[in-house]
């Protein structure tokens, strides 16, 4: 029998005592049903939580097959997904938010197309047949404006930089990821624009995505980041540094 590829999908947690049980167990039970073609874990990521999230990971680690929870002392979701990826062998790694916003029915699909030659896979709320409900004005206009802005100073083609919702493979771990700076919100958006600048193939999915009420993302200070982040790479382009392959100091 041909060995199954193998699949890490990480949760980064900050504060999520309330959540992070009941949607673990969730994301276990549909991963044991729907992706019987994996070999598949789960680490829980957790960055610098100061409630019980980190005791109850380790908790879910001890009871649940295939669970496992790393603790990280500094803040920052980029961060923690980072550290999880580097640290990872298998063959495609992933991560979701804890609150499943995004229609876990998405899932086998975007993991399997970096077993058809894509390179990153992304859940998008913006292409044709994604659907978006409980989103308020606020956020849909700040998360509007800011693809758009991407796709106009970068030339990029991707639809949604910011749905937690996305998977690559070894490859992109090894090559691309240490080239990424950003350990905060912004990690998603440079993961997707250096990785379309430097000719990575990028598979979206579009998704049934519903607003979780009691989300934890500040849109105000995460926007300033953004900003930030889009300025540094718009004066700096890095990917102009790669030529065949290698990174030119």
């Amino acid at each position: 029998m041909a060995k199954k590829p193998s699949l890490n999908v990480v949760i980064p947690v900050y504060n999520e005592e309330a959540e992070v049980a009941d949607h673990v167990r969730t994301l276990a039970a549909y991963l044991g049903t729907h992706l019987p073609d994996f070999t598949w874990t789960i680490t829980i990521a957790d960055n610098a939580s100061t409630d019980r999230t980190y005791e109850i990971a380790l908790s879910l680690a001890k009871s649940i097959a295939h669970v496992r929870a790393v603790h990280l002392h500094q803040k920052g979701r980029g961060r923690a997904v980072k550290y999880v990826w580097q640290h990872s062998k298998d063959d495609v790694v992933s991560y979701m938010d804890v609150d499943l916003s995004t229609d876990l029915r998405h899932f086998p699909t975007l993991v399997r197309s970096l077993l058809r030659g894509y390179d990153i896979a992304i859940g998008t709320r913006n292409a044709h047949g994604a659907r978006v409900y409980g989103r308020n004005t606020l956020r849909t206009i700040t998360s509007k404006t800011y693809i758009t802005l991407i796709r106009f100073f970068f030339w990029v083609n991707f639809s949604d930089a910011q749905c937690g919702f996305k998977a690559v493979t070894q490859n992109v771990v090894k090559t691309l990821l240490p080239q990424i700076a950003d350990n905060e919100w912004f990690f998603d958006s440079e993961l997707l624009i250096l990785g379309e600048k430097e000719g990575y193939r990028i598979y979206e999915e579009p998704v049934t995505w519903v607003d979780n009420p009691g989300s934890t993302v500040r849109v105000m200070k995460t926007a300033q980041g953004d900003l930030e982040g889009l300025w540094r790479l718009f004066t700096t382009r890095p990917w102009r540094r790669r030529t065949g392959g290698v990174w030119k100091k």
